[in-house]
């Protein structure tokens, strides 16, 4: 019996997650809720087992798109345990076309090998990172649903079309506490055991360093806002895209320009 490289076999289920995403979000209201509930299981579940063959092989791989692969996976996961509290969640069209554009972006853009010296706790340090990715992802899809609900009350159209608007900036705010601890514990790790995680200098005031901690201070600022001053609504929204845009620009934004535009392997 012959069997499949990896790579074959990494290219194989990325189609496969691919197409079973794009099925609900290509067919939209047509297809069936079970039906749509279905393909995004188990879209999911393949998406799952490409990740970790990237993360878990021999070395182990990453990248600017897998990163945004994780992101998405985990913001389908939050998605997928509150549908069921909320069977009026209306965001399963919008998730499967994004769960289908970041399987074929790291497809293409696999990311890079793990330097020897690198630690092999490293990738427990991306688990971390992106973790906190997941949780920001998931409080901006929040926030567009709250955008989205607000419209909506402003219409007089269904009040009962989603999850309500108070309820949805209560899951925001959750997510965005949950996921500036990850950050904080992601940032600490890597000043005091940088050197021992990647095996060089450790703690370096790079693009990613910077704009991490910018993202930070930016996540800090509302949390405290929101806490002593109420902010709430379109303010609090902007404050969140700000904070969320430079956590992007962190990690995924410099490697994207290293991998992509410079060229650069490592």
């Amino acid at each position: 019996m012959i069997l499949a490289s990896a790579t074959e076999l990494t290219v194989l289920l990325s189609a496969i997650a691919a197409i079973a995403y794009a099925v609900p979000a290509v067919a939209g209201y047509r297809l069936s809720p079970s039906a749509a509930h279905v393909a995004l299981i188990a879209a999911w579940l393949v998406h799952g087992c490409v990740l970790g063959m990237g993360v878990l092989g021999d070395p182990p791989r990453f990248g600017f798109a897998p990163a945004l692969s994780f992101t998405a996976w985990l913001v389908l996961t939050v998605y997928a345990v509150e549908s069921h509290r909320f069977p009026n969640l209306q965001a399963r069209w919008a998730l499967a076309g994004l769960g289908a554009a970041a399987v074929l972006m790291a497809l293409f853009f696999p990311g890079t090998a793990l330097h020897p010296a690198a630690s092999p706790w490293l990738p427990l340090h991306w688990a971390l990172g992106l973790a906190s990715y997941g949780l920001f992802a998931a409080a901006v899809v929040h926030a567009w649903l709250m955008t989205r609900a607000e419209r909506q009350i402003r219409l007089a159209e269904d009040p009962n079309a989603g999850i309500p608007l108070l309820t949805l900036e209560r899951l925001t705010f959750r997510f965005v506490l949950a996921g500036f601890i990850l950050l904080t514990a992601t940032l600490l790790a890597g000043w005091f055991f940088g050197e021992k995680l990647y095996g060089g200098s450790g703690w370096k005031w790079d693009h990613k360093t910077i704009f991490s901690l910018l993202s930070w201070c930016t996540f800090a600022c509302l949390l405290v806002g929101r806490q002593r001053f109420g902010w709430r609504g379109r303010k609090a929204i902007r404050v969140l895209y700000t904070g969320a845009g430079l956590l992007l620009l962190g990690y995924v934004g410099s490697r994207f320009v290293l991998e992509v535009i410079l060229g650069r392997v490592s």
